[in-house]
């Protein structure tokens, strides 16, 4: 009796064994530093329900700070490469990839409450651009705002000639409408760059204030003239999504629908609070635009979304009537 109690016992340590060896962990890139709102808003909680929507067959192990591998332009190639399963990005970063997805991107086609709902309503129309991996999380983000390191800007006379960072190729087009140079860069060097003054300014959301401690090294922020806002996606290796079962696979997409809206609404609280501590710092100053300031700078940026769209084709007419709703 007592070898058959232990045959039994010792088959059952033998299937938890079993089953948690065929638990999947799977790496998750992240650029941004443990300490971004992101992580414990939206990336965490994409991994733990991950695990739970897959009875703990998949788990997820976020490495932050660019643990996997330095550099926020480098996340795509990650994906693409199985350094990891997962990494977020901004899809701004590798531009020619994504021509129509970052249609949502340009000034006057979705609103910052109600992009990522628009994005995923039409996301059909987007799915071309993700053939290399697999989509998981897309979300809308906070409009841009202008940091400037010690120049006030009202007016396009403000910014003309100055060296402005840019997020994305299409944000660079806004600025160079404005008379500005637009100077790509990734967001992690940013802070230096305009402490050094190699730039003078930068375009991003109210995030930077303390995310990316832009209030530390920018005077000013402007606000209030049509800008662009950045996607951001989480994505996944293809060989890695097509290895899970059917059920895990729908559990992942699940979470990652989940995510898009989580990311949504961190991206849009913490850019709030940040560009208002930026107002409450010694020394800053937040400059929102009146009507008529405003319009000067839409007024020759007018023609940078037709052009946009244009240079996309009919596909990229198409997008843009979608996400209008036209």
């Amino acid at each position: 009796m007592r070898l058959i109690k232990s045959v039994l016992a010792a088959a059952a340590i033998c299937g938890l064994t079993a089953s948690a060896a065929l638990a999947e962990d799977m790496k998750f890139a992240n650029f941004m530093p443990p300490t971004h709102p992101y992580v414990a808003g939206a990336f965490q909680p994409f991994a733990d329900m991950v695990k739970e929507k897959t009875g703990g067959n998949v788990t997820v192990t976020l490495y932050s700070g660019g643990e996997l591998g330095g550099g926020p332009v480098e996340q795509y190639a990650r994906v693409l490469d199985g350094v990891a399963e997962f990494a977020v990005g901004l899809h701004g970063y590798t531009a020619s990839a994504f021509p129509l997805t970052l249609i949502a991107e340009l000034p006057g086609v979705v609103d910052e409450e109600t992009g990522t709902k628009t994005i995923w309503d039409n996301i059909d129309k987007l799915k071309g651009e993700y053939k290399r991996t697999q989509l998981v999380s897309l979300w809308s983000s906070a409009e841009n705002v202008l940091y400037m390191r010690d120049k006030a800007v009202r007016s396009p006379a403000d910014i003309a000639g100055l060296k402005i960072r840019v997020p994305s190729r299409n944000t660079g087009l806004l600025v160079e409408s404005w008379g500005a140079t637009p100077v790509s860069m990734p967001v992690s060097e940013i802070y230096n760059a305009m402490q050094t003054g190699v730039i003078d300014g930068a375009m991003i959301d109210g995030t930077a204030t303390k995310a990316f401690r832009l209030g530390e090294v920018a005077k000013y922020l402007t606000k209030g003239m049509n800008t662009t806002n950045s996607p951001f996606y989480i994505l996944m290796n293809r060989d890695a999504f097509k290895a899970l079962s059917d059920a895990d696979q729908a559990a992942v997409l699940e979470a990652g629908r989940e995510a898009s809206d989580l990311g949504n609404k961190v991206q849009l609280t913490v850019a709030a609070s940040g560009i208002k501590a930026f107002g409450e710092m010694d020394g800053k100053e937040v400059i929102e635009l009146t009507p008529e300031e405003a319009k000067a700078f839409d007024d020759l940026s007018s023609g940078v979304t037709a052009a946009v769209v244009k240079e996309a084709g009919e596909e990229g007419q198409a997008v843009l009537d979608a996400l209008l709703g036209n």
